[in-house]
């Protein structure tokens, strides 16, 4: 058990403690996760619980929760830091890799600004469940190893239980680290920061004659691949602020995401976001937007104009990943000239029709060119001469690959996913455990740590929103 960070001093952080909740009962636990800390959970029952509760932890933990700023839909707020989460130290798995444990929801911290510190039910467990779904459809995250409910009230927009969820990543840094610091013209500060990422996490950067902008191309060149995922799989993250961007890459800070149905360009997941300022066809460019406030905070360590080549690259590496995730979505290998109108028009049937964005991409996975169009695929666009227009098109197309029918298949139905975190699901799920039922929440983190699989027995966990939850919205209080 170490803590590097805290190594720093605290300059970057505050010391707290938790503040444990009243009757903790464990919810569920993450085998995948659980196995990348080389800890067998089953045979730490209660004792998880206390540890989760904050009650029993080790006199080795160094407990602090970290301070950051950072812009909040395009505004300026000068001081945030970790208001519900308390970061308890990094833990050696048995690969020797260092993996720093969080609490959230484990009470108040000097940063909560006048708040309870605490999570609820509902929000503990979306945040666990598509944190682990998530690193399963292969898209980097930080990731979840437990929750735990309580009889603690806790009042948002009505009273609900307290809950705290154990996650986990090798580090939870923010852009807004960084930009507290430059905020207050404490460039030391920056520099050890910069110093921090580079030895414990991108050590291969080091012996580069300019360590800080490749750190600087590092970021930029994941967030774009990042985005580029989000994209692919139809994900809206909703609070893109610079606070919830991970200096690794990392999906980070699930609050009132969604993963897109019906597909629609401009789908806003947020209904606290009245501009759109996070819609989903807005996230290549805010990724963007936020590197160039990442960039600001690490100006005393860039020069100007390398700084600015350097995230003249951003928009260029995100295009280039987004057009190849999605040649692979429809199954094409190499490029060719007109691949970019075939993609622009199946999006726009898909739009003009309100087709499920999922389902469309994984009916189109069991396409044959010897055979007639599946009866899944075709029951999606009923009626649609632009439909069967198009799947001509792709039929001349695919003619052209020099993979088998079968090889393809088999690489679509491995990029394509069956099931997602549909927000209906996770509504099902919470309705259950507020009632002390939690088995669906196991259940589901179970369907979707197989998300590529045909699960025939759970075929109904694959379907659309029906008509009752089409109209679900998540707040930032989610």
């Amino acid at each position: 058990v170490v803590n590097q960070f805290a190594a720093l001093g605290e300059d970057f952080f505050s010391r707290v403690e938790p503040a444990p909740l009243t009757n903790p009962k464990l919810v569920d636990v993450s085998p995948e996760a659980s196995e990348l800390l080389g800890i067998n959970t089953e045979e730490h029952g209660e004792s998880l619980v206390q540890m989760l509760n904050g009650e029993e932890l080790p006199q080795s933990f160094d407990i602090f929760a970290m301070l950051y700023a950072g812009h909040q839909f395009g505004s300026w707020v000068p001081q945030l830091g970790d208001g519900r989460a308390m970061t308890l130290a990094q833990i050696e798995n048995p690969a020797g890799e260092l993996w720093e444990l969080q609490l959230k929801g484990s009470g108040p911290t000097p940063y909560s600004r006048g708040s309870d510190g605490r999570a609820v039910l509902r929000s503990t467990i979306r945040e666990y469940l598509c944190s682990e779904a998530m690193h399963a459809l292969g898209i980097p995250t930080t990731r979840a190893l437990a929750l735990i409910d309580s009889d603690t009230p806790v009042y948002r927009e009505e009273v609900e239980t307290g809950a705290i969820l154990l996650r986990m990543a090798p580090s939870h840094l923010r852009f807004g680290n960084f930009e507290v610091f430059s905020s207050r013209d404490q460039p030391q500060q920056v520099r050890a920061l910069a110093d921090f990422v580079l030895e414990h996490h991108r050590p291969e950067l080091l012996d580069n004659e300019a360590p800080y902008l490749q750190l600087y191309r590092d970021v930029i060149h994941r967030t774009a691949d990042l985005m580029s995922q989000w994209q692919a799989v139809g994900f809206s993250h909703g609070v893109m602020n610079t606070d919830n961007m991970s200096i690794l890459g990392l999906t980070m800070d699930y609050g009132p995401f969604g993963f897109m149905e019906a597909y629609n360009p401009g789908f806003i997941c947020n209904h606290s976001d009245q501009s759109g300022r996070y819609a989903f066809n807005q996230q290549g460019d805010i990724g963007w937007w936020n590197l160039a406030a990442l960039g600001n905070g690490m100006l005393s360590l860039l020069d100007l104009d390398q700084a600015k080549e350097a995230i003249q690259e951003y928009k260029s590496i995100y295009q280039e990943a987004l057009l190849t995730r999605h040649l692979a979505k429809l199954g094409l290998v190499l490029q060719r000239e007109g691949d970019g109108q075939l993609i622009e028009d199946w999006f726009k049937i898909l739009q003009q029709q309100s087709i499920d964005f999922t389902k469309a991409f994984r009916a189109l996975s069991h396409f044959c060119l010897g055979s007639d169009t599946p009866e899944a695929l075709e029951q999606l666009f009923t009626n649609s001469g632009d439909f069967r227009h198009w799947i001509e098109r792709y039929r001349i197309r695919l003619a052209e690959e020099t993979t088998s029918d079968a090889e393809r298949q088999q690489q679509m139905l491995a990029t394509n996913p069956k099931y997602i975190l549909r927000n209906y699901l996770a509504e099902n799920a919470i309705a259950r455990a507020k009632q002390g039922d939690y088995s669906e929440v196991t259940k589901l983190r179970e369907i979707l740590s197989r998300p590529y699989e045909e699960q025939a027995e759970n075929e109904i966990y694959a379907e659309s929103a029906p008509a009752w939850a089409t109209g679900i919205s998540v707040s930032c209080s989610s």
